[in-house]
């Protein structure tokens, strides 16, 4: 007889949620107006960033040479195996750290976990992949907190340090900068043909070798005075997290279609109907200033709004330094970094030809 704890069958883990990865996030615009009066106005002149800006991570001054980055990331299963949602969700919440410039120093640990739904076994692999990413990174888990849970939820709250003059915010970008996407885009529509048993054996192997490839090439971005401004392309897309970084700058972008990387699978899932319900609510927090130009693909827009996963950085960079950018990703192993655009004065909006 099973223990009264022990399930009698092992469900898949996406089966146990109702949305997997980044693309759990509350849309964009309703964050917005949610946040809008609920946070305490006040005056903290050591708080170098807060939420004014929809950055990464949240950043205060300890002293002349050091400040403090604190950020968290929690979501449910985007993938089946328990080690592998445990590496993609720790990747992802470090990445927020190192969105900023910054360089982690610790972890506490996120876990709502259906204990009576999973096997114990399933829920420590989960826990083990998480630390196994913490352990690359060179940073323990130090604590945490954990409930039962009606989904599986698991993530990090991470600790970064950086030099106070070297946060790479994501507001500062500049007109005439060039914009640079360090990892390949479409982990969302993988994901979703996963969950129908669309997605071969290649496939799954390279959305899990993009989402587990730490963003550790921002801790050295922030030492080059022609980066001006960073970001992760994570939950609201590309065309979500670039209008971010065109709000907060007072810019427009024009971004090329034909030059933005892509994990080999998704366009042509995509043009099969293959997306996630959260392509079309990040589109509609973006559309009104978004353009897309009439000779795209039909499924331009799915893939340009698809939510990613521990996705790349953004980087706006002076033209000289571009070259310099690339080949520092490149280098780090993020082999289909690539330049896809440019920054231009005018109101917040995005070209994309």
């Amino acid at each position: 007889m099973n223990a009264p704890d022990t399930p009698t069958s092992v469900p898949r883990l996406t089966s146990l949620s109702h949305g997997g990865g980044c693309g759990c996030k509350i849309a964009p615009d309703v964050l917005a107006r949610l946040m809008r009066d609920a946070l305490p106005a006040g005056s903290f002149p050591d708080l170098l960033v807060g939420t004014q800006s929809s950055d990464d991570a949240a950043v205060y001054r300890l002293n002349d040479e050091q400040a403090l980055i604190a950020t968290t990331d929690f979501f449910m299963p985007i993938v089946d195996d328990p080690r592998d949602f445990g590496r993609i969700a720790a990747t992802n919440a470090l990445s927020d750290v190192y969105a900023m410039g910054g360089r982690p120093i610790l972890a506490l640990a996120i876990v709502g976990m259906p204990i009576k739904a999973l096997p114990h076994d399933t829920i420590a692999a989960i826990l083990a992949g998480g630390a196994s990413v913490c352990q690359q990174a060179g940073i323990p888990i130090a604590g945490g907190h954990s409930i039962d849970s009606v989904e599986p939820i698991y993530g990090l709250a991470v600790i970064g340090l950086a030099h106070p003059d070297r946060i790479k915010r994501n507001d500062r970008a500049r007109a005439g900068d060039v914009l640079i996407l360090s990892k390949p885009l479409g982990v969302g529509i993988l994901s979703a043909a996963l969950k129908k048993d669309r997605l071969g054996a290649e496939g799954y192997r390279a959305m899990i070798d993009s989402a587990t490839r730490l963003n550790t090439p921002g801790a050295r971005l922030a030492g080059l005075d022609a980066v001006h401004a960073l970001t992760d392309v994570t939950g609201f897309g590309l065309l979500g997290h670039a209008l971010e970084m065109c709000r907060g700058s007072g810019l427009r972008a024009e971004v090329s279609y034909a030059r933005l990387p892509w994990l080999a699978p998704a366009p042509e899932l995509a043009r099969e109907g293959i997306r996630t319900g959260a392509s079309e609510r990040n589109w509609n927090a973006c559309g009104a200033e978004t353009t897309l130009d009439a000779g795209l693909p039909d499924e331009a827009r799915a893939l340009l709004t698809d939510p990613q996963t521990s996705g790349g950085l953004l980087v706006a960079c002076a033209p000289e330094a571009a070259d310099e950018v690339l080949a520092l990703l490149r280098a780090d192993g993020f082999a289909q970094a690539a330049r896809i655009g440019r920054l231009e004065a005018g109101p917040a909006h995005i070209r994309v030809s």
